[in-house]
């Protein structure tokens, strides 16, 4: 009897100590009986993109730095391993942010919603160029959306109205401007947003600029979407996982190699590497910035609204990523690398952000 006093004692300071927590913002569905809110000190989590991380762990820092939360705990997964993470439940243990160098799929909308994970909050922050990269001493290469598709896809036309495993050994063989160098490139994995992007941009817009296969588009969209979009597994592509630095490393020890990155990541290694040209254009700020290079692509970050009144700062984190000195065109961003939005977007994605607007609400 003692034992369950003292039990019952406890339960009683626990719950007058703990911080109040607005339980309709925990959606029942999730199978959470008791969510308990963070302890004052609690960190926010954030995952995600490989892409998105240089930007989100450098206002990690500065909000550690200027504010009275602790510094977030960043880490890097990819982005289709962020959704995974970050979509596992509610709560202070879990994900309350995740980087995405794409938007999300419906099929990670639908795990979120297994979870319980009903309120999420899309905020646009600005864009990235997919650069084709290799080291600074290596031939430079400018090569067309339909080029990099002949030099990488698994089968291509044979010129008699069939399809035939890829022969091009090198990019000279795929067309004769090109320099005479091995095809050997470094790039992520199906898990990660940049590779996603590199394959509906790069790859998919290659093989609409070639008539036999942009033919199948017509008549047999699933079998141009594989077509367009396998990449060749006879040793031409390495996945090279999610690590960036690692893509580097492989350049600098191949000349023949390229590696697939975003562009915020060559900014940071042009002492070492150079990006090729896509259909004539460099991949410089203003020419991504413009649409004027080929293959760019809307960054995000994505919010449980869920875990909001769960987890302190997240509200405050929000504001910091998005007010000027960090995201606009003057902002601390820039230098890592980000391409701002204009500024009637910045505007309105961050009111959006702050009101904490939920994805399809018609508000």
């Amino acid at each position: 009897m003692r034992a369950i006093s003292a039990l019952f004692a406890t339960s009683l300071f626990l719950t007058a100590c703990a911080p109040e927590v607005d339980l309709s913002e925990i959606d029942a569905s999730s199978g959470a009986v008791a969510v308990f809110a963070a302890a004052p000190d609690e960190k926010i989590k954030i995952v995600g993109s490989s892409t998105v991380y240089p930007f989100t762990s450098t206002v990690a820092e500065q909000f550690g730095a200027i504010t009275e939360y602790p510094t977030p705990i960043v880490e890097s997964t990819g982005t289709g391993g962020g959704f995974k993470a970050f979509c596992q439940g509610i709560g202070p243990d879990t994900a309350s942010m995740t980087g995405a160098s794409r938007p999300v799929k419906p099929s990670e909308v639908a795990l979120c919603a297994r979870a319980g994970i009903t309120q999420l909050v899309e905020v646009k922050i600005g864009y990235d160029g997919i650069v084709l990269a290799n080291a600074k001493g290596s031939p430079s290469l400018d090569l067309s959306k339909a080029e990099i598709w002949l030099g990488l896809a698994e089968e291509i036309p044979d010129g008699n109205g069939g399809w035939i495993k890829n022969p091009h050994e090198t990019w000279s063989d795929v067309a004769d401007h090109l320099p005479d160098m091995q095809i050997l490139v470094s790039g992520p994995p199906p898990t990660s947003g940049t590779r996603d992007a590199f394959a509906e941009l790069a790859l998919e817009g290659g093989a609409e600029e070639i008539p036999e296969v942009a033919a199948l588009k017509e008549t047999d969209p699933e079998l141009f979407e594989k077509r367009a979009m396998t990449i060749r597994n006879d040793g031409k592509w390495i996945d090279s996982g999610e690590n960036d630095t690692a893509i580097v490393q492989t350049l600098m020890k191949n000349p023949d190699s390229i590696g697939i990155m975003g562009y915020s990541f060559l900014e940071q290694n042009l002492d070492r590497l150079k990006g090729s040209k896509v259909g004539g254009v460099e991949p410089e700020f203003e020419r991504i910035a413009s649409g004027e290079y080929g293959i760019s692509r809307s960054m995000f970050f994505y919010v449980k609204k869920q875990n909001v009144n769960l987890v302190p700062g997240i509200r405050e984190f929000i504001s910091e990523f998005t007010q000027e000195d960090a995201w606009g065109p003057t902002g601390y961003l820039v230098d890592k690398g980000l391409i701002p939005l204009q500024k009637d977007e910045r505007i309105t994605v961050r009111e959006r952000a702050m009101a904490l607007e939920v994805m399809g609400s018609e508000s």
